[in-house]
C-alpha cells in the first residue's frame, strides 16, 4: 500500500470519515422521500446554498460570463440561481439514484433516438457513450441501467472513501461495471464484450495526456482518452444526453448519430469535436450544467487564471 493510500483511512469508525458517515445518511434519508419531495428539497438547498457558498457561486459566474458573454450581467445572475437549484436538486437525485427503492422506476422518463444507438450496434463494433456533466448524471445512470447494459467510467473519491465504496456499490447495481478512468484494459475489455460505455469527458484533469480544445471559445483542458478508447476498441461514439423536462414533468435521455470519422487521428481536432458536442447540448439547457466546476482552470499560459478574483 502507498503512502497516498495510507493517508486516508477507509473505515467508517474512523473519526475522519464521520463527516462522510453523515452525509451517506442524510442522503439515504432524502431518498425515501417521495420523488417530488425529494426534489423539492434539493432544489432549496440550492437556494440556500448559493448564499452561503460564495466561492463556488463565483466560479459559476465566472464561467457563464465566459461562455455566454452576449447575456447581460443580471441575465446571468438569474441563470445562476438557477443553476444553483438545479446543482441541490442533484444532491437529491444522487440520493435518490444511490438509495432509492422501487419507487424511483416511477418517474416519468423518455427516451428519444433510439435508432441512433441501435444503427451504430448493428454492425457489431462497440459503442461509446459520450455525454457531459449535468446535475441529473446519477439518476440518469439508474435511468439508463434499467433500460439497457452499459458500463460507466468514474473518478474515484481517494480522499473520501466512505463516499468512493458507497457511490461504486450504488453505481455496480445501476449499471452493468462502473471502472475507474485509469483502468483502460477494464474499458476497453467491456467494449469488447459489447457492452457500451458511457464516457464524460468535459472537466479539467490536469494537463497530462490533454490538449487545449474550445470550449464555448475558451481554452480547456480536454483529455484525449475518448479518442484513445474509440481508437482502441474500434468503437462508435454515440452522444448521449439528458435533462429535467422544463415542465417539471420528469426527465427525457436522447441519444444523437454517431460521430462520423471519430477518431480522426488528431487528437485536437477529436477533442475540439467532442467539447462541440457537448457544448450543444448544455446550449439547450444552460442552468442544468456543471457550472460550479473550474472548467478552465488551467490555460495553455500557466501564468493566465481565469478565476482569479478581480475585485472586493
Amino acid at each position: 500500500m502507498t503512502a497516498r493510500q495510507t493517508a486516508y483511512p477507509t473505515s467508517p469508525a474512523h473519526p475522519r470519515n464521520w463527516g462522510q458517515c453523515a452525509t451517506l445518511a442524510l442522503t439515504w434519508l432524502i431518498a425515501r422521500l417521495p420523488w417530488r419531495w425529494a426534489v423539492s428539497l434539493g432544489t432549496s438547498l440550492g437556494h440556500l446554498a448559493y448564499h452561503l457558498l460564495p466561492s463556488r457561486r463565483e466560479i459559476a459566474r465566472r464561467n457563464l460570463e465566459l461562455c455566454f458573454p452576449e447575456l447581460s450581467a443580471a441575465e446571468r445572475d438569474v441563470l445562476v440561481r438557477e443553476n444553483f437549484g438545479y446543482t441541490g436538486r442533484g444532491i437529491a437525485e444522487i440520493a435518490l439514484g444511490w438509495f432509492g427503492g422501487a419507487g424511483v422506476d416511477g418517474i416519468p422518463v423518455s427516451i428519444t433516438g433510439r435508432e441512433h444507438l441501435q444503427a451504430a450496434l448493428a454492425d457489431g463494433r462497440p459503442v461509446i457513450l459520450l455525454s457531459g456533466h449535468f446535475t441529473s448524471v446519477e439518476l440518469a445512470a439508474r435511468f439508463l441501467g434499467r433500460e439497457m447494459q452499459v458500463a460507466a467510467i468514474y473518478k474515484p473519491l481517494r480522499k473520501k472513501p466512505v463516499l468512493d465504496a458507497a457511490m461504486l456499490r450504488a453505481r455496480r447495481r445501476n449499471v452493468a461495471e462502473a471502472y475507474s478512468r485509469d483502468d483502460i484494459r477494464g474499458i476497453v475489455r467491456s467494449l469488447k464484450k459489447g457492452v457500451p460505455v458511457w464516457y464524460a469527458g468535459d472537466q479539467d484533469y490536469g494537463r497530462r495526456h490533454s490538449v487545449f480544445a474550445p470550449f464555448f471559445g475558451v481554452p480547456a483542458a480536454t483529455i484525449t482518452a475518448l479518442s484513445r478508447l474509440a481508437r482502441m476498441g474500434n468503437a462508435h461514439v454515440v452522444p448521449l444526453f439528458f435533462n429535467c423536462r422544463p415542465d417539471g414533468g420528469g426527465y427525457e435521455i436522447c441519444f444523437e448519430p454517431a460521430l462520423e470519422g471519430f477518431p480522426s487521428g488528431d487528437d485536437l481536432a477529436d477533442a475540439t469535436r467532442m467539447n462541440a458536442v457537448v457544448e450543444a447540448a448544455v446550449r439547450r439547457h444552460p442552468a442544468q450544467y456543471l457550472w460550479i466546476h473550474r472548467r478552465f482552470k488551467r490555460q495553455p499560459d500557466r501564468t493566465v487564471n481565469l478565476y482569479e478574483r478581480t475585485g472586493p
